[in-house]
């Protein structure tokens, strides 16, 4: 055998099969092996596909038992045929069954009806809990603002417009939720005051006598802004805004991204 050349490794030749290797069981002959490194099913799994499969057949599962959940179908409601979801459909027959007094129904659906409500409750309770946390910690940073003379934004919502009554476990929001609610409840006051200056115009157009409209046309349109008026003040009282109108370009008042 030769010597190799200068810069390549050398090459072990292949040692021949041992004269006394016993083909059988777990032994198949030389020639037959898998190479090593070599797949002996190249056409088969992936490879990671194990660790990949469950997730995606377990999260395409969830979606097929959601959208048979909430697929309508119809059931019989007295004389007549009312479309509901699936789970609905399924929740008013075990409790259609336990009214009828099959023992197996109404355990179910009394345990079924317990552990809804105990998951109602402590979601509510966990609400009013970080609620009263926000108040609580923003009181103290307003206050820390006031004695240091500091000038910023107020926090949305405002601590002041958030009322707990901890007794009874109940809460209530006056202001708004967001600084797109807070920008259409400011759109909501520039509206109001514009129907506040238009009724003005319009008295002052009856006190003169406007050729184009008599006064009775004047005085119901007076009423129907008055009434606008008093929907815009209910709203500005709950804090929560309602769809924006289209409003006239002419009248000055710029529309918000939220819309």
């Amino acid at each position: 055998m030769s010597p190799p050349r200068k810069g390549r490794p050398a090459q072990t030749p292949a040692l021949p099969a041992p004269t006394d290797y016993e083909v059988g069981y777990a032994k198949p002959p030389v020639k037959s092996r898998f190479k090593k490194g070599t797949s002996g099913n190249p056409k088969g799994r992936p490879k990671g596909a194990r660790t990949r499969s469950p997730s995606a057949f377990g999260e395409r599962l969830k979606e097929i038992v959601l959208e048979e959940a909430y697929r309508t179908i119809g059931v019989r409601d007295g004389l007549r045929e009312v479309k509901v979801p699936m789970a609905q459909a399924i929740v008013r027959a075990m409790a259609v069954n336990a009214a009828k007094g099959q023992q197996r129904a109404q355990r179910l659906f009394t345990e079924l009806l317990a552990t809804t409500e105990r998951e109602r409750k402590q979601a509510h309770f966990a609400v009013v809990e970080a609620l009263f946390d926000y108040k609580r910690a923003w009181d103290r940073e307003l206050a820390r603002r006031a004695a240091l003379g500091i000038v910023a934004p107020d926090p949305i919502p405002h601590p002041d417009q958030i009322r707990i009554d901890l007794r009874a476990g109940t809460f209530e929001i006056s202001g708004p939720l967001s600084k797109e609610e807070q920008a259409d409840l400011e759109v909501w006051r520039r509206y109001r005051q514009v129907m506040v200056e238009g009724n003005e115009s319009l008295v002052s157009l009856r006190e003169e006598g406007f050729d184009e409209w008599s006064p009775e046309q004047i005085d119901e349109q007076i009423r129907g802004n008055n009434r606008c008026i008093e929907i815009i003040d209910q709203m500005l009282k709950t804090g929560r805004p309602l769809p924006l109108p289209h409003l006239p370009e002419d009248l000055g008042i710029e529309q918000t991204a939220s819309r």
